[in-house]
């Protein structure tokens, strides 16, 4: 695998090589606080996320983190280098919740490009990424694909 980095956080299609992996700069730790309030806000009734007491005799013996979180974590923390030039998103495929996290957590995120075609549209083309995330001990917690039309440079880009 090969792991690089990206000239900066305006990518475009033409900056984007199939089989390339980039390893996203910054990490994010899950607070309790932004877990249990979007748990509620999309009511998400499962108390494994926000009872302290009934997790403390689960098997993982605390809170879980929820799910949904992890995943619009991992993508977050991949839009700087994939999203910033992003005409559309086009799909969200293949999640996986590969562990559990847990508040407290620090995530970190991976993305290899899939796949690059042209796009339905002269100014951008087709990128395909597989995001997967990692906690602080690099155990593998989230894995999705995701499909972006993003800008392209000669079409978009300083001339």
């Amino acid at each position: 695998m090969k792991v690089c980095a990206l000239t900066g956080s305006h990518n475009y299609f033409e900056d984007f090589t199939v089989g390339d992996v980039l390893k996203h700069a910054r990490g994010k730790t899950v607070e309790p606080l932004e877990q249990v309030w979007i748990t509620n806000v999309t009511m998400n009734t499962a108390e494994g996320h926000f009872n302290e007491h009934l997790m403390s005799s689960s098997p993982w013996g605390k809170r879980l983190g929820f799910g949904g979180v992890t995943i619009s974590m991992c993508i977050g923390l991949a839009a700087e280098d994939t999203a910033e030039n992003a005409l559309m998103e086009l799909g969200l495929d293949k999640i996986r919740l590969k562990a559990p996290v847990f508040h407290g957590d620090t995530l970190y995120c991976y993305s290899e490009v899939l796949e690059t075609k042209d796009g339905p549209r002269p100014d951008g083309g087709i990128v395909r990424f597989r995001h997967y995330g990692v906690n602080q001990d690099d155990k593998h917690v989230f894995e999705g694909e995701r499909t972006v039309l993003i800008k392209r440079r000669t079409h978009w880009g300083d001339k």
